[in-house]
């Protein structure tokens, strides 16, 4: 594993949201939902392409507090302008499981 430093890790920006909305992104080459997730006033609603059609419906999506990395460069998905990468832990089938606050804490907050 490559360390790397306190200033690096600095850089990521590691922000909670609130998902919004949640489609099957039909377009996808892999399964995939898009999600429109809200971190609050000083970033607003950012779009997200998210393979985490195993564990999770869309209809359960909405209102979850998800953990992104919001300072990537956009990044064009197909169709999609993919605007944050939401996070998740890969299980030991290979399926997403995602990384996810255990308290409601408000929108935007950053991972320390």
């Amino acid at each position: 594993m490559q360390e790397i430093g306190w200033d690096d890790f600095a850089k990521v920006e590691l922000r909670v949201g609130r998902v919004l909305s949640a489609e099957v992104f039909a377009q996808a080459r892999k399964p995939a939902y898009v999600l429109q997730v809200d971190f609050g006033p000083e970033l607003g609603i950012r779009k997200s392409s998210a393979q985490i059609t195993v564990h999770y419906k869309t209809e359960e999506l909405v209102g979850r507090l998800v953990v992104a990395v919001v300072n990537f460069p956009k990044k064009q998905i197909g169709p999609l302008m993919s605007e944050c990468l939401v996070t998740g832990f890969h299980d030991a089938d290979g399926a997403v499981a995602l990384c996810v606050p255990d308290r409601d804490v408000p929108l935007g907050t950053r991972l320390l």
